[in-house]
Order: structure tokens, then sequence, then C-alpha cells
């Protein structure tokens, strides 16, 4: 049954990452078909084409590797200077450039003159290559804010899970009392597990991040009201000062990070519930948020993938995951002892968190990326703007093209990076709990 479950995972997630790249290459498709480009290819992968049917004058197929995917547009790129398509040099950078600049004008028809991509105006073309990506941010951010609203995420409460027995600094990081240990203000004051604290000093509370910070904010005496078999009490409690977890401007604890503060001595209990549309909306900013940094951050664990990898480094939480990982974890989630809408809501984020990567990763301003394709439409607008402040001649589309050694390069560092996550995956994978 397990192995079941697993290959069941695995297959949900092909299916997501299938529909994720088909989503991502339609923007593209879309976009460029409203611009009247000709766009002679839309395929889903790479490698042998399993799967082609020809609609119109644009051929649709699935192809074996499913690890991306394309649209061909004629005339990706401009001419040379001198005016033709192809060239020839014995230069190995130029002979690269020559290529792409062929490779743009493959199946180049009478007619397609009008339809090049490189001839829309700037601004088109930023929309064209934007789409894409565009649309993995629009499916991520459906499928957040659907499980926000209506599975929810794990919240603390005001509830409490348990009382302190005595006083503990959070810094010595041990759970038993020892001698000499004062007794906590809570279990002073009578405070049990199952009350719902409802107001502090007389004034309601909204939830546990509004608790903890009056809580903080305290040191001596303070009323606690709490609900109890269905009837409030007020319960007088003296706080005391002790070092406890430090927050960031988020409300998020900073690991190995203390600061003296109002005490009670209590663990707040953690249920499952859905977010409002703007917590929704704040949760999400956070996520793209964590993205961003990353994505930022993804040179610096090249040293502990290599360890994970070949050592017998530790392979961290925070660790990058390749579609092999990213398809073990779906395997994973299936066979969690939890209620099945956990495994659904768990499934969903795995495939969202999937998306937003795509899109953030596919927006670096770099070739061969979407990005790169933007920030060459972008230059080229300056460019002829410019020339026109300044009463100069056009100075024509940029070549994209002469970047292409460029792109081999960084296309080189992706396909490393690609492989050594792919390794790590394989013989020491991330595992969730």
């Amino acid at each position: 049954m397990t192995m079941l479950l697993t290959i069941l995972g695995i297959g949900l997630f092909a299916v997501g990452l299938l529909f994720s790249i088909a989503w991502h290459e339609l923007g593209h498709l879309s976009t460029a078909k409203l611009f009247g480009i000709r766009v002679p290819q839309y395929m889903v992968g790479f490698g042998p084409t399993l799967f082609s049917r020809r609609r119109g004058e644009t051929e649709y197929g699935i192809k074996a590797i499913p690890m991306g995917g394309y649209i061909r547009m004629i005339g990706m790129f401009p001419p040379g200077a001198d005016g033709r398509i192809e060239a020839r040099s014995t230069s190995p950078w130029r002979g690269m450039i020559e290529d792409a600049r062929t490779a743009a004008y493959e199946e180049l028809q009478p007619g397609d003159e009008k339809r090049l991509f490189y001839t829309r105006k700037p601004w088109k073309r930023v929309i064209v290559m934007f789409a894409g990506p565009f649309m993995n941010l629009i499916l991520a951010v459906a499928i957040f804010l659907g499980v926000a609203m209506t599975f929810g995420f794990a919240t603390q409460t005001t509830k409490v899970a348990g009382v302190q027995s005595c006083v503990i600094e959070q810094s010595e990081k041990r759970d038993k009392c020892a001698a000499g240990d004062p007794v906590s203000p809570a279990k002073q004051a009578g405070l049990q597990e199952g009350d719902k604290i409802v107001a502090f000093n007389g004034e309601p509370v909204s939830g546990w991040p509004e608790l903890s910070d009056r809580i903080r904010e305290t040191i001596g005496p303070a009323s606690i009201t709490v609900e109890r078999d269905g009837t409030e009490q007020v319960l007088q409690a003296t706080l005391i000062k002790n070092m406890v977890a430090k927050k960031d401007s988020d409300g998020e604890v900073v690991p190995d990070a203390f600061i003296p503060a109002g005490y009670l001595g209590f663990a707040a209990q953690t249920e499952i519930l859905p977010l409002n549309f703007p917590q929704s909306v704040d949760r999400m900013g956070d996520m793209m948020e964590n993205g961003v940094e990353s994505i930022i951050a993804l040179p610096a664990k090249v040293p502990d993938l290599w360890d994970a990898a070949f050592s017998d480094g530790e392979r961290k939480d925070d660790s990058p995951v390749g579609v092999v990982g990213a398809a073990r974890i779906s395997g994973e989630v299936m066979n969690l002892d939890v209620p099945t809408e956990n495994i659904i809501a768990t499934f969903m984020m795995l495939l969202a968190g999937f998306n937003l990567s795509l899109f953030l990763f596919n927006m670096l301003p770099l070739l061969p990326l979407d990005g790169g394709h933007i920030a060459g439409a972008l230059w080229e607008s300056v460019r002829r703007n410019v020339a026109k402040v300044f009463r100069r001649p056009d100075p024509g589309p940029f070549d994209v093209a002469k970047l292409m050694p460029v792109a081999y390069v960084v296309a080189g560092v992706f396909i490393c990076f690609t492989l050594l996550v792919l390794v790590a995956d394989i013989v020491n994978p991330v595992k969730i709990s």
C-alpha cells in the first residue's frame, strides 16, 4: 500500500508539473498570437516527440522528457549587421551567435516578414516573454489563496496547550524543572490546559500574536480572563522577567536569539485555521519574499549541497530541491498519517511553491531565461528613446543573439547546478516530518 501511494503521489506531481509547464507556455503562445507573431510549435517537454497534432499554423505536442517546454517563434533575433540571416565564421563564439540567429528563422515562409518577433515594439515583446512566468504566478497565487481560505494553516491560538511548572530560561533549552526553580506565574495563577484566554488586563485579545506581545511587555501584576467550561473567569498573575526567544519584525522567532521580557509560562495551542483574504494576501507576500531570498541565497548553498551529495554532510530543510526531490516529497505526502484534507492541502502547497519558483527563476535577467529577453527588449527601448531625445539615428533593434555565448555559459552553470541537486535528491533527499 505504501508503494502504491508513493507511486500515486509521484504520478500526481508529474501531472501537476506538466500542467504548470503547459500553462507557462500558453502565456507565451496566446500573447504571441495576439500580436501577430507566427508560432510554428508549442511543445511541453524536451527530447523525442511522443504526440503532436497541427492546428492551423501551430504544431502542438508532448515530448518525452518533462523538464520544461517551449514555443518556437519566428524571428526571435534580428538579422546580422549585414542584413543577412545566416553567415559563417570560424570563431566558435561567432558561430554560436550565427547558429542562434539561423534557428530563429527556421520554417520562414512567404509573408512572415511582418510576423517576426523582433519586429514587434519592445513593450509587446516584454509582454510576450513576461506572460509565461506570469501564468505560473497566477497559478501559484490561486492555489495558495484557495488553500489558505478554505483549509488554512497551522496557527497558534490563545488556547492553553500546557502550563509550565517552573520558570526556566528558554536559552537553557531544558524542559525539566531543577531544584530551586521558582514556580511559574501561570501555575501560581491557576491557569489550566484547555483554557482560552479572551482578555489580558481587561482588554480583549484578537489572537496569539497580540497576546504574546502584551505578555512580553508586562512585568508585574496582570489580570487574565479565561473561558473555561463555557464560563469566563478572571485569574490574577504576577509576571516576571525572563529570557525568552527573540522575534523579528514579522513576529517570527529568531533561532538561538533571546531577550529579557515579561514571562507567564504556558504553551499556546496550535490549530489549523482558515485565513481571511487580507491575511491570505499577507501570507502570500511572505511566501514570495522568502522565495526571492532563497534564490539570492542559492550560490551560498552550493557547498552544503556538495557535502550532502558526495560526503556525510547533512541535507538541511531549506536545501534546494529539484524535480526528482519534489516528486519524492509528493510520494511521502501521500503516505502521511493525517486526514485526507491535510494531504491534499500539502500537495497543493507543494505545487504552488513549484509554480512560484518557476516565476521567480524565469524572471532572472539572464539568457536563455525569459528575463534575459525582457532585459534585452527594455534595453532596446531605452536606447531608442535616448536616441530620439538627442535626435540621433535610430540604433535599431538590440541584437540579443550577441549574448548567446553568455547564455551558453549561464545554461552550463544551471545544468551543473541541476545535476548537483539531482544527485543530492537521490542519495541524501530532503524529507518531511
